[in-house]
């Protein structure tokens, strides 16, 4: 590493004491009397122009070596400054050596701001190598009992290191009793290993728009470099010709969906909701779901568009803090056709109209998703039901319609305790400003936030 390093420094120390000598010199003339051992000195033909410096190293030349320079003034020539100045003679222009000095100054930084930049990628480069684990040729037992050779490539620390771990943890890491759940691009799979430590492991049923390994682990690489609090953390990938895994850090507490709709609690009966879900954890799902967005949205270049936003994507910690998953993984969705993405079978009501019917991609579809959310989270109903005429109830629509009824109260989540009824009114309010038909209509992810922050400060209106 240093014999990479060291020359490379060495030719920054040249260029910028070079550089600097250049600049010295042409911007401070006075500067050439620090020369004092100049013997030989003609600066003639170069139309420079202004008073010749008073000193002895250069007032003690010829006058030929200053000749053909119509706006040079004061000894050795016989042209006064004075009346160079009255005859306008003495007024300042550029020569061609000073342009070639500021040409060549320009260069010079040009040349080592490229040199920079290309030494900071290679740098960045080697410690992401130097931080990943990477095994080229590792063993894994799929379901069929058949063992297949693929690259693991784990990004987080905090994952076992040693060949051995991994080799014993993955022997069963595929079977069905790791089964977790399903998403729209695979299944997901549990596995542990000694110390406690479990992952979420993603096996992909399909590489939609990924045609090889260098373009899977480009899009992987690029989701792995997001970073937030309430998102998912990638952990790493295996990649095989025939088996393709995204690792994931596993949140043990099951998803918003599970949560509101469909497991047993105790206490509450078979299909009962979580009866720990209070408002105010509702509440924080929601701002925990709202910034995740905003942050793939606004602070990602290019923006991340997740374009999967569900209840079954919102996983909960021990402390019902969000962890969206599933972000970014647009690009590993099945193909509808060669110019767009399948429309989302498992996630009916949630959809944007212009996704669904046309497959146009931007932000809003994400905005509409989450407005979905929110109004999941007051009236604890799912985006689309049956009534008891065997009816089809949209839930955006079903609030729509109590409101302009004016009677809000009857959405609420009849589990729900201990609220502020304002406060419910005005998180549906903004849930369907976002579930506009009209992308234009709906807000931004940024200003979604700011609503939900003013809501909960007491501010909202």
């Amino acid at each position: 590493m240093e014999v990479f390093h060291q020359p490379l420094e060495i030719c920054l120390t040249c260029i910028f004491w070079i550089y600097h000598k250049i600049c010295y010199i042409w911007f401070n003339p006075v500067a050439l009397g620090d020369l004092h051992n100049l013997t030989h000195f003609n600066v003639s033909y170069n139309l420079l122009s202004g008073a010749i410096p008073s000193i002895e190293s250069i007032t003690k030349f010829e006058p030929s070596a200053f000749f053909h320079n119509s706006g040079l003034c004061g000894a050795p020539l016989e042209v006064s400054c004075s009346a160079s100045a009255t005859t306008g003679k003495g007024k300042p222009k550029l020569s061609a050596s000073a342009i070639v000095a500021i040409v060549a100054a320009a260069l010079i930084l040009t040349g080592v701001c490229l040199i920079t930049i290309i030494n900071m990628k290679a740098r960045r480069r080697r410690r992401r190598e130097d931080e990943a684990f990477v095994v080229e040729s590792m063993p894994l037992v799929s379901t069929d009992s058949n063992v297949i050779i693929g690259k693991l490539v784990l990004f987080s620390k905090t994952l076992p290191s040693k060949y051995e771990d991994w080799e014993t943890g993955t022997k069963a890491l595929l079977h069905k009793e790791s089964l977790i759940g399903g998403g729209t691009i695979g299944s997901v799979y549990r596995t542990s290993f000694e110390g406690g430590v479990s992952i979420a492991v993603k096996k992909l049923e399909t590489l939609g728009r990924i045609r090889n390994q260098d373009e899977f682990e480009h899009e992987i690489g690029r989701l792995g470099s997001l970073q937030h609090p309430n998102l998912v953390a990638l952990q790493g990938y295996y990649w095989s010709s025939s088996m393709q895994l995204i690792l994931s850090e596993f949140v043990p507490n099951g998803n918003l969906y599970e949560n509101l709709h469909g497991l047993s609690y105790p206490g509450t009966g078979t299909g009962a909701g979580n009866p720990e879900l209070t408002w105010p954890r509702r509440f924080q799902i929601a701002v925990g779901t709202a910034r995740p967005l905003m942050y793939l949205h606004h602070d990602c270049k290019p923006p991340v568009l997740h374009l999967n936003v569900k209840s079954t994507n919102i996983l909960l910690d021990t402390n019902y803090e969000v962890k969206l998953t599933e972000y970014g993984l647009s690009r590993f969705l099945p193909l509808l056709d060669n110019y767009g993405l399948t429309k989302f079978h498992n996630a009916v009501g949630y959809v944007a109209p212009e996704l669904a019917q046309s497959n146009r991609l931007s932000d809003k579809c994400d905005v509409y998703s989450f407005g979905v959310i929110l109004l999941e989270l007051v009236t604890g109903r799912k985006p689309v039901e049956s009534s008891v005429a065997n009816e089809v109830v949209v839930l955006y629509e079903y609030v729509r319609g109590i409101i302009e009824r004016g009677a809000a109260s009857d959405c609420f989540d009849r589990s729900l305790r201990g609220f502020a009824e304002n406060e419910l009114i005005q998180v549906m309010k903004l849930g369907l400003i976002c579930t506009s038909e009209i992308p234009s209509r709906r807000p931004s992810m940024a200003e979604v936030v700011q609503v939900l922050e003013s809501i909960r400060n007491g501010l909202g209106s």
